[in-house]
């Protein structure tokens, strides 16, 4: 596979102290550092933003988000917009 990944949880791991975009059920998402992760996906995020419409609605700052509420994970370089 490319970049190293050979399983998922490898892309998380490269992911570690990178900003991510992540995306929740129920339409949320949000943006913060990715600290922390384990088997079932749960994260910790640091800097954590909530986004809405790919602006920040609010800070939250250190957030822990449980597996199974969350959709996808994503680089978040695209996910903010610069003011």
């Amino acid at each position: 596979m490319t970049n190293g990944i050979e399983r998922p949880l490898d892309l998380l791991n490269n992911a570690k102290n990178k900003e991510v975009l992540v995306h929740l059920k129920g339409d949320k998402q949000f943006v913060g550092t990715l600290l922390a992760f384990d088997i079932h996906i749960n994260l910790v995020l640091d800097n954590t933003k909530e986004m809405q419409d790919h602006e920040i609605k609010r800070n939250i700052g250190l957030t822990f988000l449980r597996g199974d509420t969350i959709i996808f994970i994503s680089p978040a370089q695209t996910a903010l917009k610069k003011e």
